[in-house]
């Protein structure tokens, strides 16, 4: 059975969702969704009276016109939120970023970094030139970098910082200069790109309901995975069966994953184990837990760098939606080919969470959840750049586009794939 369309959109999360929402409206599109529901890793659940998402999705939106799009498609409460994140170090709570508030460690552990951070030169070849953790030293010093940067990343994404690019964070790293830092002693300014966000109290799944509001439930067909593409035919196989002949591909599946999908040889690439190699990530294990009493007020999230704890991050729902019960989501990294025993994980992170004061004896776990995102976290490096720049060229002269966070293999919010699923979409409307 074949089907055509102008528009074959792969993955009904929040960038697929939105490259329907802006085609153009007589256009014919059909979106392919693997799972059995929509959102990606958008997914909310409401659980024993707790409202937990598929890790913390906090959105900070930079663009008014994309915010006022969705809030029109939205019912319910949305609260908005001034951040205050903290870090746990060496049993002490310091505010983020680390780098603009070492003057609130240890005495001893301040005058390492700041020391450290003045003669920051002296460390300019501790890594590769042009990696993430070369970076690291040039604009910090050992001290900053190795009690905190370092550590807290190598955690989160689950691998040597030195494979990372020293832009694999993009905007989203909180830079600062030995100005700002001392400056922050007395003036103190920790403001950053997600200095304030907004929470619907549904739950992040109302954003994608939002986006799934403009789209016909017959556009979606739900349980059914691409299979693999004919691009000189522009045909799409997929797991129900079908035959679907397309204009145009607009892909947000993971890269590394759809790759897989077409004849690379086809289109010139002789030796594929490289891309394999080339595209690297990690997976997060994140648990939601819920507890019959509050806990730690007025703290939105927390970071841990230090290697005692299992977790880099917990957060708080309950401090965000001012609930009476503590209402955490905690987060794990691993490579991609570590087996995730989470029965023994959940064991280690109540033991973790009550040595960090987080979880007391006045307390009791009362509901819990986890989700394994794989991948979770792309490693952008120069490879994988090259590789991605280098393949997606050859796919668009066949009108095939991998756009999003995994699509495009990058590091952005959830807006930056809002934002160039539109822009895709006018373009192609242009051409």
């Amino acid at each position: 059975m074949k089907q055509t369309v102008d528009y074959l959109i792969v993955g009904a999360g929040m960038t697929g969702l939105a490259f329907a929402n802006f085609v153009e409206a007589e256009a014919d599109f059909l979106i392919l969704e693997k799972e059995n529901e929509i959102g990606g890793w958008c997914k909310t659940i409401k659980q024993d009276g707790f409202v937990w998402d598929f890790s913390g999705h906090f959105f900070h939106f930079r663009n008014p016109e994309i915010e006022d799009y969705l809030r029109q498609r939205m019912s319910g409460k949305i609260v908005k939120v001034e951040k205050n994140s903290k870090i746990y170090f060496k049993g002490s709570w310091i505010d983020f970023p680390f780098q603009k508030n070492i003057h609130q460690l240890p005495k001893e552990d301040f005058v390492d970094c700041l020391y450290d951070l003045y003669f920051k030169k002296e460390f300019s070849n501790h890594a590769s030139e042009g990696s993430f953790k070369a970076m690291l030293y040039e604009k910090f010093g050992r001290g900053i970098a190795e009690k905190f940067l370092i550590p807290y990343n190598e955690k989160l994404y689950a691998c040597d910082v030195e494979e990372l690019d020293s832009q694999a964070m993009g905007r989203f790293f909180p830079d600062a200069d030995l100005e700002s830092i001392i400056r922050n002693m007395r003036k103190p300014d920790n403001a950053s790109y997600n200095a304030s966000f907004t929470y619907p109290e549904g739950g992040a799944i109302m954003y994608v309901n939002a986006l799934k509001s403009e789209v016909p439930d017959d556009k979606i067909l739900l349980n059914s995975e691409l299979l693999s593409v004919d691009f000189e035919n522009k045909i799409a196989r997929t797991t129900c069966g079908k035959e679907i002949a397309y204009g145009h591909l607009v892909s947000s599946a993971p890269f590394h994953q759809f790759v897989n999908m077409i004849d690379l040889e086809g289109l010139g690439f002789s030796e594929t184990e490289p891309i394999h190699d080339a595209l690297s990530y990690n997976k997060v294990l994140c648990f939601n837990l819920g507890f019959d009493k509050k806990g730690l007020e007025d703290v939105h999230w927390v970071y841990y760098p230090e290697e005692q704890y299992s977790f880099y991050r917990i957060g708080f729902y309950d401090n965000i939606m001012g609930s009476d019960r503590m209402s955490l989501y905690v987060e794990l990294g691993y490579g991609p080919e570590v087996e995730v025993n989470v029965e023994a994980a959940r064991e280690k992170v109540l033991q973790d969470l009550k040595a960090a004061g987080i979880f007391t004896g006045d307390q009791s776990l009362v509901s819990h959840h986890h989700v394994i995102l794989d991948p979770a976290y792309v490693h952008i490096n120069e490879a994988s750049r090259d590789w991605f720049s280098r393949i997606t060229k050859k796919f668009e002269e066949h009108q095939i586009h991998s756009i999003g966070r995994y699509g495009g293999w990058t590091y952005c919010s959830i807006e930056d794939n809002i934002i160039e699923a539109k822009a895709l979409s006018a373009k192609l409307q242009q051409e």
